[in-house]
């Protein structure tokens, strides 16, 4: 007697891949930098990781987050979790570039971001990287000076991200300090 009939044929079935809530959301994520930290204690050494991680839509949407756990799994993913509630929304020319060059600081790292023509590719380091990667930014030139600690990069990146205004905006703005500069007069 056959008994092969009963089980079911598993080699037409493709195998499930666990979906992340990220890549539901559409989102892309780049680990940027993992620390692991020691607490010494009279009864020893307490370890712990810190992460840091980029999220983005990769359409002019990025966010940078640091996780912190006694287990590097949980640490990536607070750092997923803070990256997400802390994204900005980045202005893009022709969805390839910034609008114009940009210095970004935080405590002794700064990071020089400028427009590339197209072709130009991201030119940067690591950290800066990930996040250019994350935001859709798919040419720029950059050179971070000062810090090369991760931590401090990332965040001159973002503060140099989140001052990127557009040439309609600042006419704007121009035209509206015009405007009042002849009603006073």
């Amino acid at each position: 007697m056959d008994r092969t009939h009963h089980k079911k044929d598993k080699s037409n079935q493709k195998p499930k891949q666990r979906v992340s809530k990220l890549e539901e959301a559409g989102l892309i994520d780049r680990l940027i930098a993992v620390n692991r930290v020691a607490k010494v204690t009279k009864g020893g050494r307490n370890f712990g990781f810190n992460a840091i991680v980029a999220v983005g839509d990769a359409k002019g949407k990025v966010g940078v987050g640091l996780g912190k756990a006694t287990e590097l799994p949980e640490a990536i993913r607070k750092a997923q979790d803070c990256a997400r509630k802390n994204m900005i929304s980045i202005p893009l020319i022709d969805n390839r570039t910034i609008s114009h060059k940009i210095l970004g600081r935080h405590g002794a790292g700064k990071v020089m971001l400028r427009p590339a023509s197209s072709g130009t590719g991201v030119i940067a380091g690591s950290a800066v990287r990930a996040v250019m990667e994350c935001a859709g930014i798919k040419d720029v030139l950059t050179k971070s000076q000062g810090s090369n600690n991760p931590h401090n990069v990332v965040k001159a990146t973002m503060t140099g991200l989140k001052d990127l205004v557009l040439i309609d905006r600042v006419s704007g703005y121009r035209q509206a300090a015009v405007a009042r500069r002849g009603n006073d007069g």
